[in-house]
């Protein structure tokens, strides 16, 4: 019997579906199809977020040519469509960055709506940052069709991060800020503009790049690829053959994201102190496939495996320094023990077959297990009396004199807020700086409070003062900066209650987070407690309404 494809109904002439087929094939035919060129050929959904916008896009309309050319070489059909893809720099410290983690799930369901109304055999998503690569995950799994990811890549390490010596070069924009000089803008745009490709280090991009390689759903070594590199384009073309094979195969997502996918994917998270987001977003990829990962999981897999990965902001290596010294692969090769090695990839090969032939060919950028660059992993999951249900920070980009800070709150209900606060004076060294109503649902859409590390970097304050929210961080963002407090303060979890002056200890070492009021008064103060609400329309609108918590994944109901 011949294979039947879900492109078939395409060429369906029988007396049921004549019509159907005719009109079908009319819509084909009108985008330049001739019928030889469809009849019993897989037909390929390229799901790409290609824009001129973003950076990490901007490259990735030829990356789909070659995806194209691998299909048609392996004889399959190809067409493509797009997904939106802000970028977050663009957004960071403004209003519309409440929009940036909302649009992983709009765009999730935006490529169901498409799939679902299309013929697709098969789909190659190209993708490159922070939430749009996350979303195409979980769109991915939700659809369960043969799916394969071609990521669009790091980018040239930027200036300042290209040298070994990170200390060699002063960061412009710091030098601006105390100067004033504006001689310096040039030097700015040069310096930390990399060109085409994701920015380089692991900020959340670049964590989700390297998630999709862990979870086995590129190509071995693609992930960390550079966007300008030629090796991008032949991984792309590759991948086009590939997909066809795949749809022969029937080798879909659920048969590549199991359980132990994910626990392998959090290993190498650990060990490559990837973004504190990557936590959101694996819990709310597992969700689509109805497997249960939550913050527990980061704290059982990163027990005793160290970060053995420096890569910027927690050591001072660039991406592409992981990408020569072996990628991905080479870093699944040094925690092998920790990992389940007989999960399946889309290559068609297991995790053991990859680690066979992976090399690690620099021991300074993926140390050995006994001398990493941080023996407590990555990331720490914080809880106490001010984060009962959890709270994440990247514990290897912190200080060591600040794992453990006790201090005074300093408390706002925004980052606006809390950026006037920092502008006027209002923190003093030792403080923690606790901003709160910016979750998932009181933001509402969990901003990056990266501008208010940035602030406190450029005010002198860095070194000795701590951040608690309930909103995110940037991939980027080093420090004592504790987010994801659960439940929000949306929610009247215990961070609405924190009033200045209360005392906060962050015990990163203990893993705890603990505010200093007895249970009376915070009974007593949650009796008074009104929400603050927010005058919210249009999609926040909505998506306050239905988003879960953050120690969830925060996805939509």
């Amino acid at each position: 019997m011949a294979e039947r494809l879900n492109s078939d109904i395409l060429y369906d002439f029988s007396e049921k579906r004549n019509l159907i087929s005719h009109c079908r094939m009319s819509i084909f035919g009108s985008l330049g199809f001739a019928q030889e060129d469809l009849c019993h050929k897989p037909l390929i959904g390229i799901v790409n977020s290609f824009t001129d916008i973003n950076p990490g896009h901007m490259h990735l309309d030829k990356l789909a040519e070659a995806v194209k050319e691998g299909i048609l070489q392996a004889g399959g059909a190809a067409v493509q469509f797009n997904t939106p893809a802000p970028c977050d720099a663009t957004s960071c410290g403004l209003e519309p960055m409440k929009y940036i983690l909302p649009q992983r799930d709009l765009i999730a369901d935006s490529i169901e709506m498409m799939v679902r109304c299309n013929s697709f055999d098969g789909l190659v998503f190209l993708s490159s940052c922070d939430k749009i690569v996350p979303g195409q995950l979980m769109a991915a799994a939700r659809l369960n069709l043969p799916a394969i990811f071609v990521t669009g890549g790091p980018s040239l390490p930027a200036m300042f991060f290209a040298t070994k010596d990170k200390a060699s070069q002063q960061d412009p924009t710091e030098q601006f800020i105390a100067t004033g000089n504006p001689d310096l803008i040039p030097t700015i745009y040069g310096c930390h503009g990399g060109g085409a490709g994701a920015c380089s280090g692991f900020g959340t991009a670049n964590t989700m790049q390297a998630m999709a390689e862990a979870l086995g759903l590129t190509l071995p070594g693609c992930s960390t690829v550079l966007a300008v590199d030629p090796e991008k384009t032949r991984y792309a073309r590759a991948s086009g053959r590939r997909i066809v094979q795949m749809v022969h195969e029937q080798l879909t997502p659920e048969k590549i994201l199991t359980k132990e996918t994910f626990e392998n994917a959090i290993c190498v998270h650990t060990a490559m102190a990837g973004s504190t987001n990557a936590v959101i977003h694996l819990c709310a990829i597992a969700h689509e496939l109805g497997i249960d990962i939550g913050v527990s999981d980061f704290e059982r897999l990163g027990k005793g495996l160290p970060c053995v990965c420096g890569v910027v902001p927690s050591g001072h290596h660039s991406h592409l320094d992981l990408h020569r010294a072996g990628g991905i692969p080479a870093l699944e090769k040094r925690i092998a023990d920790y990992l389940h090695k007989a999960t399946l990839t889309v290559s068609g090969s297991s995790l053991a077959d990859i680690l066979d032939k992976a090399k690690i060919c620099d021991e300074e950028v993926i140390r050995p297990l006994n001398n990493p660059f941080y023996e407590g992993g990555g990331l720490a999951i914080l809880r106490g009396n001010l984060a009962p249900d959890s709270a994440v920070i990247k514990a290897s980009a912190v200080n060591p004199e600040m794992r453990l800070h006790t201090g005074p709150a300093k408390v706002f209900n925004s980052e606006v807020e809390a950026r006037v606060g920092i502008n006027e004076g209002k923190i003093e060294h030792g403080d923690v700086i606790v901003i709160r109503y910016e979750g998932p649902k009181g933001g509402p859409g969990m901003r990056e409070m990266l501008m208010i590390t940035k602030y406190l970097v450029y005010s002198g304050k860095a070194d000795d003062v701590a951040l608690v929210t309930d909103g995110r961080f940037s991939g980027f963002t080093a420090g004592p900066a504790v987010g994801h407090v659960c439940p929000e303060a949306a929610d009247g979890g215990p961070i609405a209650l924190v009033e200045d002056g209360d005392i906060i200890t962050i015990d990163i070492v203990n893993r705890t987070l603990t505010l200093h009021v007895s249970d009376e008064v915070l009974a007593e103060r949650k009796k008074n407690w009104v929400p603050l609400k927010r005058e919210l329309s249009g999609y926040l609108k909505r998506y306050s309404e239905t988003v879960t918590a953050a120690a969830e994944g925060a996805w939509l109901k």
